[in-house]
C-alpha cells in the first residue's frame, strides 16, 4: 500500500502492522459581526434579512440566500463572505454590476454601514455590535474532502469537534456533495477509528427486508432464513454505523431506529430478547427532514434524536473557489490510475468554474474522468453541459411544421422528456431515486419513462 502523504494523515505502527490514522488540523477563530440587509429601492423594497453566517449569496435565482425579483439582477449576482479583515463583497460577473456607496466595485471590503447597488436595486448593509465566533480549520482538506473556501474550512472544524464526542450526527446536503466522506472523517478522527465503518443505504434496500438487513434475524424467522444472521448494526459493533439517505427510511422502521438511538439495543427478526450494541450513529439526508416531519412522513422524535449535531455541506455552486483544488485532486487521481500525465488548460478550468454543477462534486468528478478517458494527449477537455433554454423563444420547432399537430406535439414532448431526464440523471450521477425525487415524480414512473426513452 502506498504511503498517504496528506497533511492530516500519519502512519501508526503496532506489532509489525501499519495503519493510516487521521489527525485534526489546527483551527483559527474569526469573529463575524451579525448584519442586516434591507432593500431600499427596487421591486423588493421593504424586504429585510438578518445574517450571521460565513457567506451570503444574492441574485434572482431561487437558490440564493437573498432572492431579488428584479429584471436587472443576474441569477447569481454577488456574494458577501467573511475574511480575516471583515466582510467583503464580490461581483459574480453580473450583467449590471454592483456599487458601494455609488462607487462601482468588483471586490471590496464592506464598512460597518453602507448602501449597495445591485443592478437597479439598492440595499442597505448595517453591522450590529454583536459578533459570533466562527472556527475555521487551517487545512484545506480533511480525510477525502477537499476545499479551501470558508464554508468548507468551517465544516472541517465542526467535523473535528464532533468526532471527539459520541453524539449522533445528521449530515445534510444535496446529492453528490460528499455526505459519506463527512461521515467517514468523523469515524476516522474518533476513538472508534480502529473499529468498523458500516454503510447502510436506506434508499436501496426493499422495505420487505430492511429490518433483517439492519437488525439481523434468527434461524427460521421467515421462509428462507436457514441460519441466524447478524445485521448491519451488530456488524458495526465497536465502530460507526452510517445510515445514508435516512429520509427514505420507511415509517414502520423509524420507531425501531429510535429505540436503537435511545437504548443502544436491538432485537433480531424472530428473536425474543434485546441485545446491547456498542455503536455510534451518523445519518445523512438530501431531504429537508423538518419538512418531512411537517408532512408526517418522518417522526419528529427520531429527527431530534438524530440531529443532536447537524452538519450541512454547501453545494459546489456556492463555493466556486474550491473547483481548482478539486480538479487538481481528481486529475491526479486519474493520472495515477491510468499511469498517464494530464494537464488542465486554463480555458477548460475557467469553464468549469463558471458552471453551476447541479450534481455537485460527484458531477465534477464524473466529468473529469470522462475528459481524462477521452484525452488524446496530455491536455484534458470535454464539453460541459448547458441547460436547454426555457420558453417558446428557445424551442427549435420550425421543422415540426410539416407534421400534423398531434404528431408534432408528441415528437416535441418525447424529445423534451429524453433531454430533461437524461440531463437530470447525469446531474444525479445516475441515481434514479434521486433524479425522481428532484423531478417530483415516483421512482416507478421514472423507470417507465426511462424504458420508453430507451435510456435504462
Amino acid at each position: 500500500m502506498e504511503k498517504d502523504d496528506r497533511p492530516d494523515a500519519v502512519e501508526e505502527h503496532d506489532g509489525g502492522h501499519t495503519r493510516t490514522v487521521y489527525v485534526a488540523s489546527p483551527v483559527e477563530t474569526l469573529h463575524a459581526p451579525k448584519f442586516d440587509l434591507s432593500v431600499l429601492k427596487g421591486p423588493d423594497k421593504g424586504l429585510e434579512l438578518a445574517w450571521d453566517g460565513l457567506v451570503l449569496s444574492g441574485g434572482s435565482a431561487s437558490d440564493n440566500d437573498l432572492v431579488l425579483a428584479d429584471d436587472t439582477v443576474s441569477r447569481h449576482h454577488f456574494r458577501i463572505e467573511l475574511d480575516r479583515r471583515g466582510y467583503r463583497i464580490r461581483d459574480l460577473e453580473s450583467k449590471n454590476g454592483i456599487s458601494l456607496d455609488s462607487v462601482q466595485v468588483l471586490d471590496a471590503f464592506l464598512p460597518p454601514a453602507c448602501k449597495i447597488g445591485v443592478g437597479g436595486s439598492v440595499l442597505r448593509y448595517k453591522e450590529s455590535r454583536e459578533v459570533v465566533p466562527v472556527e475555521l480549520a487551517t487545512a484545506t482538506r480533511l480525510g477525502g474532502m477537499v476545499g479551501g473556501s470558508p464554508q468548507m474550512r468551517h465544516l472541517f472544524a465542526l467535523v473535528q469537534k464532533v468526532a471527539r464526542s459520541e453524539a449522533s450526527v445528521l449530515v445534510e446536503g444535496e446529492s453528490g456533495t460528499g455526505k459519506e466522506l463527512v461521515a467517514r472523517a468523523i469515524h476516522d478522527l474518533s476513538g472508534r477509528a480502529s473499529g468498523p465503518f458500516v454503510i447502510v443505504d436506506c434508499s436501496s434496500i426493499p422495505e420487505t427486508i430492511i429490518e433483517s438487513e439492519l437488525f439481523g434475524h434468527t434461524k427460521g424467522a421467515f421462509t428462507g432464513a436457514v441460519a441466524s444472521r447478524k445485521g448491519a448494526i451488530e456488524n458495526a459493533s465497536g465502530g460507526t454505523l452510517f445510515l445514508d439517505e435516512i429520509g427514505e427510511l420507511p415509517l414502520m422502521m423509524q420507531p425501531k431506529i429510535l429505540r436503537l438511538l435511545e437504548g443502544r439495543e436491538i432485537k433480531p427478526v424472530g428473536g425474543d430478547e434485546y441485545r446491547k450494541v456498542d455503536i455510534r450513529i451518523v445519518a445523512a439526508t438530501n431531504r429537508n427532514l423538518k419538512e418531512e416531519v411537517a408532512k408526517n412522513t418522518f417522526r419528529e422524535d427520531l429527527y431530534f434524536r438524530l440531529a443532536v449535531m447537524k452538519l450541512r455541506i454547501p453545494p459546489l455552486r456556492a463555493r466556486p473557489e474550491d473547483v481548482p483544488a478539486l480538479v487538481e485532486h481528481f486529475v491526479e487521481e486519474f493520472a495515477h490510475r491510468d499511469r498517464r500525465q494530464y494537464t488542465v488548460p486554463h480555458s477548460f478550468m475557467a469553464r468549469l468554474q463558471s458552471y453551476a454543477f447541479p450534481g455537485n462534486v460527484r458531477e465534477l468528478r464524473n466529468l473529469l474522468e470522462r475528459a481524462c478517458l477521452l484525452a488524446d494527449g496530455i491536455d484534458v477537455d470535454v464539453e460541459i453541459p448547458t441547460r436547454p433554454p426555457v420558453g417558446a423563444k428557445g424551442l427549435e420547432f420550425t421543422h415540426l411544421l410539416d407534421l400534423p399537430y398531434k404528431e408534432a406535439k408528441d415528437s416535441l414532448m418525447s424529445a423534451f422528456e429524453e433531454r430533461y431526464w437524461s440531463g437530470l440523471l447525469d446531474a444525479c450521477g445516475g441515481n434514479v431515486s434521486e433524479a425522481a425525487r428532484r423531478g417530483g415524480i415516483h421512482r416507478k414512473s421514472l423507470e417507465y419513462l426511462l424504458k420508453k426513452t430507451k435510456r435504462s
